[in-house]
């Protein structure tokens, strides 16, 4: 059970600001890997990650595929706006939006924005044609973009740069659009890179599957507020950001093979697959609920809370009677010391921020082991943050 109040205080510790790793290992699968399980630590390089997971596991991955997020405008004045895209508001489908041809709405976060007059087009040109970028709410950061007769995937694709997180302090270069992308992203519409699977190579993931360890693939579309610290001192009332999240018919059945540990490469696919199991048990209290979880959801009292199999089979049920094979919700659960996990049982992750909603997820995963974990890290020179370096956690059951 989570207590009323969580000191954020307890969750922090000393990062050296030479240990954030500004840019990625030449080779991916290269990087250590600490591998914790039952209260042992154990160093490897990832490359090595099969031989650490049991090998009748489902290992699921993240597929979604970060967009060229940031876009840089220059005035006539030499005054520089960086417009980062957080979520699209008309359309608010991000499928819709980045199929769009025509001028879109995105809520956005504005750099110099005081620079940035209410009725200045601020315009952007290359090869490609003319972007054009228009504040519509100043307050909300909503700005409307006009570019060439393509889709605003290929537009952005075109005029944008690589979203690096705020903690690598320096510019995009031409070698993050492909370094800042896992080797199997798909589904367009990140702003921030899924990093535990940025480790993964081809030779790694045939590793796993001549192991016969069972791979599958869900999308969650990781938002800037991942980035986000915890500034509040009760870390209960952070506000939790929202992402979409999308799954599949093959998802569900592969979740209901029988004696499958599951494995989450990244903490994004773990809040996915924990964010079902709750829509399951939203579903058997209401056959009609929408897939929207709020941040506290898994924490409202319920007397009894089902097993696995029965949450996971009331959206099989739900698909099965509107004919869906791919199910689209959105996810604010957050996830504190004192959750009870329901599916995902270890856990591929990076090192992260202090302070941050990702290193209490951490602590809800394995407990006040965390803290010795990440000594072990800083002690054997371990790479941190979103370039850093990797570990497989074992939940302690």
């Amino acid at each position: 059970m989570m207590d009323s109040f969580i000191d954020i205080q307890e969750y922090t510790y000393d990062l050296p600001p030479e240990r954030i790793a500004f840019y990625p290992l030449s080779q991916r699968d290269q990087s250590k890997l600490l591998v914790y399980r039952h209260g042992t630590i154990t160093h490897a390089t990832f490359d090595r990650l099969d031989e650490f997971i049991p090998s009748n596991s489902l290992l699921f991955f993240n597929d979604t595929k970060v967009i060229p997020a940031r876009l840089l405008f220059q005035k006539e004045t030499g005054a520089e706006i960086e417009i980062f895209l957080l979520n699209p508001l008309r359309p608010t489908s991000l499928a819709e939006a980045m199929q769009s041809t025509g001028s879109v709405q995105w809520h956005c976060s504005i750099g110099n924005l005081r620079r940035w007059n209410d009725d200045r087009v601020l315009v952007k040109k290359n090869e490609t044609g003319i972007l054009q970028a228009k504040l519509i709410n100043r307050e909300e950061g909503i700005v409307e973009f006009t570019g060439p007769s393509l889709s605003f995937a290929e537009v952005i694709h075109s005029f944008g740069d690589t979203p690096l997180p705020p903690y690598i302090k320096r510019k995009a270069e031409p070698g993050d659009r492909e370094r800042y992308q896992t080797i199997y992203s798909q589904a367009s519409g990140a702003v921030a890179a899924p990093t535990a699977g940025l480790h993964f190579t081809k030779q790694v993931l045939d590793n796993l599957q001549r192991r016969g360890i069972l791979t599958d693939f869900l999308t969650l579309h990781v938002s800037a507020g991942t980035f986000l610290p915890v500034k509040v001192q009760n870390a209960i009332t952070h506000d939790m950001h929202a992402e979409q999240v999308i799954l599949t018919e093959a998802n569900l059945l592969h979740l209901l093979l029988p004696d499958r540990p599951v494995l989450a490469v990244g903490t994004t696919s773990l809040r996915t697959l924990e964010s079902l199991y709750w829509y399951g048990v939203k579903l058997l209290e209401d056959p009609d609920a929408e897939f929207t979880l709020q941040k506290l959801d898994p924490y409202e009292h319920r007397k009894v809370t089902p097993a696995k199999e029965e949450s996971l089979r009331a959206i099989a049920d739900l698909m099965t009677r509107k004919n869906l094979k791919v199910l689209t919700g959105e996810t604010s659960i957050y996830i504190l010391p004192g959750y009870t996990f329901r599916i995902v049982d270890g856990l591929i992750t990076n090192f992260h921020q202090p302070q941050s909603t990702l290193l209490l997820l951490i602590a809800a995963f394995i407990g006040k082991d965390w803290k010795k974990i990440y000594e072990e890290a800083l002690r054997k020179d371990y790479r941190f943050l979103s370039y850093g370096d990797s570990s497989l956690l074992f939940r302690n059951q």
